[in-house]
């Protein structure tokens, strides 16, 4: 590809281009969940979801979607206040437990992660679903920058492939999109550096500017104008 590729037409018309129907373009970067009610979620639904999130990073999706349910029975929950009660040799009991994915330090996570919920729902004197979701929209990479600082293993794509899960629109730097915002100088350091996170949260401001659609379909957009992304085509 040759080019800048800026305005949110042109990127939207690549993408058209690669998938061969504005139909087909439109099933993949819409879905009836980036246009659903938020719905707040409960702290335990959103240390779960972390965790869960933690285990899959990295390893096999499926498998801890098998083993969830002896998560959910071995963390009580997930009840926040109970697992912050749990003294450190009935953490290590449970890592080993056959029921779970037995990796002590993502487990090790669960208890950090329950800290940061429970100590920012009591300086916020609200829910932690709450907290997420009166987050300002147009500094989503703050909000990632908040839980990689005061959780455990949230940073990366790990954070806002949970957040997703909770309902919150965010956009996903994977390696298409990482490499898009390069190749288009719209980011020239690390992309895990503050400044470069600030470059991709404006220029998705503008596109959500332009366009009207949601972070969500906008990231799922730029991943199919470039590179080697050609789902739904034959080449």
């Amino acid at each position: 590809m040759e080019g800048i590729l800026i305005c949110y037409r042109e990127i939207y018309n690549l993408a058209l281009e690669r998938k061969g129907s504005k139909e087909i373009l439109e099933s993949l970067i819409s879905r009836p969940s980036d246009r659903s009610p938020l719905r707040v979620f409960s702290d335990d639904r959103c240390l779960a979801e972390f965790t869960k999130k933690i285990f899959q990073s990295g390893f096999v999706w499926k498998i801890v979607e098998q083993k969830w349910e002896g998560f959910e029975e071995i963390f009580w929950g997930f009840d926040i206040d109970k697992l912050l009660l749990m003294p450190e040799d009935m953490l290590e009991r449970k890592a080993q437990d056959k029921k779970i994915i037995r990796n002590f330090r993502k487990v090790r996570t669960i208890l950090v992660n329950a800290q940061m919920i429970k100590e920012t729902c009591e300086r916020e004197s609200k829910s932690f679903g709450k907290f997420l979701s009166e987050w300002p929209k147009n500094d989503l990479v703050g909000l990632w920058i908040y839980l990689k600082n005061n959780g455990s293993r949230l940073g990366g794509n790990t954070g806002p492939f949970a957040l997703r899960s909770l309902g919150i629109d965010s956009f996903l730097l994977t390696k298409d999109v990482e490499d898009f915002l390069r190749l288009n100088g719209i980011v020239d350091s690390g992309i895990s550096s503050k400044r470069a996170l600030y470059a991709a949260q404006n220029f998705f401001n503008d596109l959500q500017k332009d366009s009207g659609r949601d972070f969500a379909e906008l990231s799922r957009l730029i991943a199919f104008s470039f590179g080697d992304n050609w789902a739904g085509l034959s080449r």
